[in-house]
């Protein structure tokens, strides 16, 4: 990913009704004249699911960065990330990631871009000695991992540009260039074999596809014996959505010309900024790689550990990380898909699978607004049975780094079987979201409606703008500009009478969540003057992000009675004064409050050990249920706004009883009773971490287990702050209480770490009863390091931490964008009943700066 340069939903039967009354045509995604139609043959299969297209480069920046509980979900085929001891950038080191990485993907590759061994882009000018030099040293660590196995080398990176000069349109450089390269491509591959003689060898690498190096390449490395063990290349022009079942189809009739057996392929840099993050764009190339088979990674153009936009802070999802769970989800084999339009960007594309083992289809789909027809054939009684239950999910844009919440069911229908074949309506779509429809079998003739609550998005250029500059960002035509809704964006808000006003409908009074779209590279929190109606309501505060046009979301709570209202956000306001700063803003989503609890079906979870599926009692509200022997268990991914205790509801049945874990550990009331083979359900408060959670319930004898539902807010009661600045605490060395208006207590203790005397210790810190506690701590890291080129070199800081004096367990901290911004890391920690010390520190580096921490049992 280098040379392509620096760059409403109410609720229905059908899916998304479009516009609410009142809502401007620019403001809301209606429905077209023309309803598409993207046709879906079960009867069809094109192989097993390979779910190739869910790697990253440098996705990984730390062990932990992002966490666990955000990559088992995917299951990773692929990472790429720098060579072992490597300085292109100061994380992502292949070494040192591969453990967490393996864990979370026993079968997953790990790619090393040996090249990022140096410091420099485009990288150093070296002589091949000298580089051999490095390869030795890159295996060495390689082979000495205890992850050896799951490494493979790519030994050049866009070799068209970098020190061989393949793309040059002179025919005879091209000549010299492409002989030079050969020399060393052997020599280099020799090397490899030589020190890793079970090495997996990754190239050429080019950064597009190559219709003039490829075939040479091919015959050569035939003839010379160093063809690669996986053949890779780039695709990261706006076009390659469209082209790349040509380059697919090119290659293996060029691979068949040169008598070369076909090859697995990487294609291990894909999209564009205005792809990543967006579960619309990014659907186009999983449907392209999937139906090739082939592996893909997304392209790192901004910072490393995110999972290239899949993930934010450490244990947080976005709105695209939701599809990647979706696609990770699929089983069985895939089935043909028959888009609108195929090989066109920026249009309605599609993969599917069907299970039999399982009775499941699941098509997923996006990359269009408006209405489609998703017409599925060789629908079969015989699994199915006489009627088949659609339902339909939609996971929409949260920005590059706000948070994406579990999606939700926006329609479910019961069609009958009998004539092999369905058509499921969708209404509303947005461009911007992805969507999944899931057949299984129904025992119910007509299905519970979905319980979506209203929403509405208002763009800000089509809104009231006083003394504000209208954007265009991320289009075909510039498709390494950033995502932004509509494609425009408002900034230079900065005038004193700066203002964008939104003219809302609220369908009935009550209670609203007003998510604001924006983006604050001053470095620290920035705000905007909040008015409704034209009485001021508050000043908004947004923590910085990345860039200007690095979008996050703010949430606010508003109260409104029904009808139209105007929504004001300005640098300043009579009653409220100057905000301070300032953002670029995107849109606005009006979003009717809910209280219902998030449902996660049993049946479309992650599983371990011997699993059924059973739909005969299905009521219409539901895919069925999991059905665990005895040792099986069952996963949902749950995901939190905020830490807590959250009321949860497991709906099961067992002769014997189940057990309940959180995060990989047991929970109070955690035992499960039998329900002596009845279908009940057992409630009980989970401690929660924000983002991300797994919760299991593992059969201690037979059992199902229909779903998992949790309620949407926390309770708080139950958790102990300490202050990091409390005179009760022991603050060692360099160790210093810092005033800070952006921490909880108004102060923080900085200077942690960067020798072993540099402490801060928390003392009298209660447990009421001896075990293990989740430890939330709120910090602050805006490190970085080096130029970036065109990425930005963030990075973690880690801590030690340690228990009344015991052996210290080493925790990441990842960048929070600025050091008034105090993010949270939750920490299991075994304490003893009564009075506990805790200490951090760093003995080699400085740790975070510390604001509190949170003690809660688990």
């Amino acid at each position: 990913m280098r040379f392509a340069g620096a760059t409403t939903r109410l609720a229905s039967a059908l899916l998304l009704l479009a516009a609410a009354a009142g809502a401007s045509a620019a403001s809301v995604q209606t429905a077209s004249a023309a309803t598409s139609t993207l046709t879906v043959n079960l009867g069809s299969s094109t192989g097993p699911v390979l779910h190739g297209a869910n790697g990253a480069l440098y996705g990984l920046s730390d062990a932990g960065v992002p966490s666990d509980n955000l990559l088992a979900p995917l299951a990773p085929t692929t990472i790429a990330q720098k060579a072992p001891g490597g300085t292109q950038h100061p994380n992502g080191d292949a070494a040192k990631v591969a453990g967490t990485f393996v864990k979370d993907s026993s079968s997953g590759k790990v790619l090393i871009y040996m090249q990022d061994y140096y410091s420099d882009w485009p990288y150093q000018t070296t002589t091949l000695s000298s580089y051999l030099s490095v390869v030795d040293t890159i295996a060495a660590t390689v082979v000495a991992s205890p992850q050896h196995s799951s490494f493979e080398y790519v030994p050049v990176n866009e070799p068209d540009g970098i020190w061989f000069g393949l793309g040059t349109s002179d025919t005879a450089t091209y000549d010299t260039n492409r002989d030079t390269f050969f020399t060393w491509w052997d020599a280099i591959y020799a090397e490899i074999r030589k020190d890793d003689p079970t090495a997996k060898i990754v190239g050429p690498n080019e950064s597009g596809f190559d219709t003039r190096f490829l075939p040479d390449f091919l015959a050569h490395a035939k003839s010379a014996g160093t063809l690669p063990d996986m053949m890779s290349w780039h695709e990261l022009s706006s076009s390659s959505t469209a082209n790349f079942a040509s380059h697919y189809s090119t290659y293996r009739a060029e691979e068949t010309a040169a008598g070369v057996s076909a090859l697995p392929i990487d294609i291990d840099e894909y999209g564009d900024r205005r792809d990543l993050s967006v579960p619309g764009q990014l659907v186009q190339w999983i449907a392209a790689f999937e139906k090739a088979k082939v592996y893909g990674d997304l392209a790192y153009w901004d910072i490393a550990g995110n999972y290239d936009d899949l993930t934010t802070g450490q244990n947080t999802p976005t709105g695209a990380y939701w599809l990647y769970d979706w696609y990770a989800r699929m089983s069985g084999n895939t089935v043909s898909v028959t888009p609108p339009s195929p090989n066109t960007t920026d249009t309605l594309q599609g993969v599917a699978s069907y299970d039999t083992a399982k009775d499941q289809a699941q098509i997923v789909l996006g990359g269009s607004s408006g209405a489609a027809d998703v017409v599925v054939n060789g629908i079969s009684s015989g699994v199915f049975g006489s009627k088949v239950a659609a339902t339909v999910e939609e996971t929409d844009w949260s920005g590059y780094t706000g948070a994406g919440a579990a999606p939700k069911v926006v329609s479910r229908t019961v069609y009958p079987t009998s004539s092999g074949s369905i058509t499921v309506p969708l209404t509303g779509l947005k461009a911007m979201s992805a969507y999944r429809i899931v057949l299984t079998p129904s025992n119910v003739t007509t299905a519970t409606a979905a319980n979506a609550p209203y929403s509405a998005s208002y763009e800000a250029e089509s809104a009231a703008i006083t003394d504000g500059v209208v954007s265009t960002q991320g289009t075909v035509s510039n498709a390494n500009g950033y995502a932004t809704s509509g494609t425009q964006d408002v900034g230079s808000l900065n005038a004193s009478d700066s203002a964008v006003t939104f003219t809302v409908t609220a369908p009935t009074t009550g209670s609203y969540n007003l998510g604001i779209y924006y983006g604050n590279q001053t470095g620290t929190h920035a705000q905007q003057a909040l008015s409704v109606d034209g009485t001021a309501s508050q000043l908004v505060d947004y923590p910085a992000t990345l860039n200007w046009l690095w979008r996050n979301r703010k949430d606010v709570t508003l109260t409104l009675s029904a009808g139209t209202h105007t929504i004001t956000l300005a640098k300043s306001n009579a009653t409220l004064g100057t905000a301070i700063g300032q953002v670029t803003l995107d849109k606005i989503d009006l979003t009717a409050s809910s209280s219902a609890a998030t449902v996660y079906e049993s049946a479309l979870g992650r599983t371990s050990g011997t699993v059924g599926y059973n739909y005969t009692a299905s009521d219409g509200t539901g895919e069925g249920r999991a059905v665990l022997s005895s040792g099986a268990a069952s996963t949902a991914d749950v995901y939190a706004p905020s830490d807590g205790y959250y009321t949860t509801t497991v709906r099961y049945a067992t002769s014997g009883s189940l057990t309940l874990t959180a995060n990989g550990n047991t929970v109070t009331g955690g035992t499960l009773p039998s329900t002596s083979g009845a279908m009940s359900t057992a409630t009980v408060s989970l401690y929660l971490q924000a983002g991300m959670n797994p919760v299991t319930v593992t059969a201690n004898g037979p059992a199902s287990v229909e779903n998992v539902s949790v309620a949407t807010a926390p309770s708080t009661s139950g958790i102990t702050t300490y202050q990091a600045e409390s005179s009760a605490n022991t603050l060692g060395g360099t160790a210093v209480v810092t005033a800070n208006s952006w921490a909880s207590g108004s102060s923080y203790v900085g200077y942690i770490g960067n020798g072993a005397a540099n402490t801060l210790t928390f003392n009298g810190v209660t447990a009421a009863t001896a075990g293990t506690y989740m430890l939330a701590v709120h910090y602050a890291n805006d490190d970085t390091s080096g130029s970036g080129n065109y990425n930005t070199n963030i990075e973690s800081r880690t801590a030690s931490v340690s228990v009344d004096g015991g052996t210290a367990t080493t925790a990441v901290f990842a960048n929070t964008f600025s050091w008034n911004q105090f993010n949270t890391v939750d920490i299991p920690v075994t304490l003893a009943a009564g009075s506990n010390t805790i200490t951090f520190g760093n003995s080699s580096a400085y740790a975070p700066d510390i604001d509190s921490i949170q003690l809660a049992k688990q």
